[in-house]
């Protein structure tokens, strides 16, 4: 009987196989439970190209003044919406690189600056020693073309000259884009708009 039911397939590919589909169930268990995974969405959630959800302001923020920004550390996205609710913008980030780097809470833009200069904080520079004490405006500036300056003393919201960021975690506590983005948010916003990392 066991002949027949094998007719056409060798031992050899039948274990073979066997041990492939054991051996990608600890990956397959594993993807379920990172941070990445999410449970399926309802048929009436929109998506965008990036397949990231798109989000109401209502459930983050009493109102829209001044604008509001909601960065979500998890799908690393940032969602912003004008005051008067007309304008909605998605956009992909990087995020910080280890939790006790990432920061959550509400804050708000102080400060805008086009061709920011770049300094590391003190946290950075006894982690990275070799690290230069200043980067001025330029190609090599790790906040790209333009900054959002947050209430919270070294974070940003910032563009970078390294796009392999953007979808990672790969900060030191800033969120970054890419610069096209961020010369888009920039142009957007004005000092006091509200902030929200989750």
């Amino acid at each position: 009987m066991t002949t027949k039911f094998f007719s056409g397939v060798s031992r050899r590919a039948f274990v073979g196989g066997a041990a492939a589909t054991l051996l990608s169930a600890p990956a397959i268990a594993q993807q379920a439970n990172t941070t990445e995974f999410r449970a399926p969405v309802s048929g009436d959630t929109r998506r965008n190209a990036s397949s990231f959800r798109t989000l109401e302001w209502q459930p983050y923020f009493e109102t829209l003044n001044n604008g509001a920004i909601l960065c979500d550390i998890s799908s690393r996205a940032l969602h912003f919406w004008n005051e008067d609710g007309s304008i909605y913008k998605l956009y992909p980030t990087s995020v910080p690189e280890t939790d006790d780097l990432t920061r959550r809470g509400r804050t708000e833009v102080i400060r805008k600056v086009e061709g920011p200069s770049w300094a590391p904080t003190p946290d950075m520079k006894k982690r990275n020693p070799e690290w230069p004490d200043f980067i001025g405006p330029g190609p090599d500036n790790p906040l790209g073309t333009h900054a959002l300056y947050l209430s919270w003393q070294y974070y940003r919201i910032h563009g970078t000259q390294d796009t392999r960021k953007i979808g990672r975690r790969s900060s030191n506590g800033c969120i970054g884009l890419y610069n096209e983005h961020i010369a888009e948010l920039f142009s957007l916003t004005t000092p006091g708009t509200q902030v929200l990392l989750i």
